[in-house]
């Protein structure tokens, strides 16, 4: 299942619509290889999650996603128990005059796996990628929560004892970096960061990933988008905002992009007011101008 190299790769994410350049391509590659969780950081909308989708659809194997979120708790994201199976085996027991235990009741036939235990025990016969989305957005106590799994790939069930993966999975975190992750967790992983990509890149990505929209107006959109990351913005657009806004002017259809068309479609680059106000303040025709 591993690629024969870091360009072998590069090259199969490409064939998915993903384009890695080299630093993120071997970050993948290592991840793989080494089967050690890689952390992807960067802004929001440089293609973190997609990396992982991507890698999954590279490896042919099954992909588990975990979205955190604040209040996470490691029984949302691990397993929890089949409740009402419970109570209905308790009610028939009664029935009979029988008595459970605890041993009955908790069991595997009662157990709901959630992503992480999912991921571990998944059958195979590839390894699964586990995704965990933006885990900068849990706990700092979740983090705490993740270490067996990421240092040993294993989890415990303290009903059960702990599940140690026959395939260990291929783990990919991502951070905004709205807060600082906790050194532990750091030196568990691997650590890359997207950058934001240059005016070329954004090109090539809309180039594979909306093709009907043409070279030129898949040029003119990546140059805009470029304009648009100058003024100070609360919330500066990315590759997912100029893959979106290039949807959207495929479906007005729109074949050359100038200040009529960039006005109707601001909603789906700007997503914020404020963004928007400051950039037709400062004239649309200075999004949409020469080279």
């Amino acid at each position: 299942m591993i690629p024969a190299d870091v360009g072998t790769l590069r090259a199969e994410l490409g064939a998915t619509g993903y384009l890695a350049d080299d630093g993120l391509a071997t970050a993948l590659f290592l991840a793989v290889a080494l089967r050690q969780p890689l952390l992807l950081e960067g802004e929001p909308g440089v293609g973190k999650t997609r990396a992982a989708l991507a890698l999954a659809e590279v490896l042919d194997t099954r992909m588990f996603r975990l979205q955190c979120y604040e209040g996470l708790t490691a029984a949302e994201a691990l397993y929890e128990w089949n409740h009402p199976r419970q109570l209905l085996a308790i009610r028939l027991a009664e029935s009979r005059g029988e008595a459970l235990a605890d041993d009955d009741l908790f069991g595997e036939a009662y157990l709901l796996a959630r992503p992480l235990l999912a991921a571990v025990t998944h059958p195979g016969p590839r390894p699964a990628v586990l995704l965990i989305d933006e885990v900068d957005r849990a706990d700092d106590e979740f983090e705490a929560h993740l270490l067996e799994l990421l240092a040993e790939g294993s989890v415990t069930i303290p009903e059960l004892g702990t599940r140690h993966a026959v395939h260990r999975p291929v783990v990919v975190l991502t951070s905004n970096r709205t807060r600082d992750l906790h050194d532990a967790l750091k030196r568990r992983c691997l650590h890359h960061t997207i950058p934001h990509p240059d005016t070329a890149a954004v090109e090539a990505i809309v180039r594979s990933r909306v093709p009907e929209v043409g070279d030129a107006l898949a040029d003119q959109v990546a140059r805009a988008l470029g304009r648009l990351r100058e003024p100070p913005l609360l919330k500066p657009p990315g590759v997912a905002e100029a893959i979106d806004w290039a949807h959207a002017l495929h479906a007005l259809g729109v074949t050359t992009l100038d200040a009529g068309s960039a006005g109707r479609t601001l909603g789906a680059v700007l997503k914020y007011d404020e963004d928007r106000e400051t950039v037709l303040d400062a004239g649309l025709e200075a999004v949409v101008g020469g080279r």
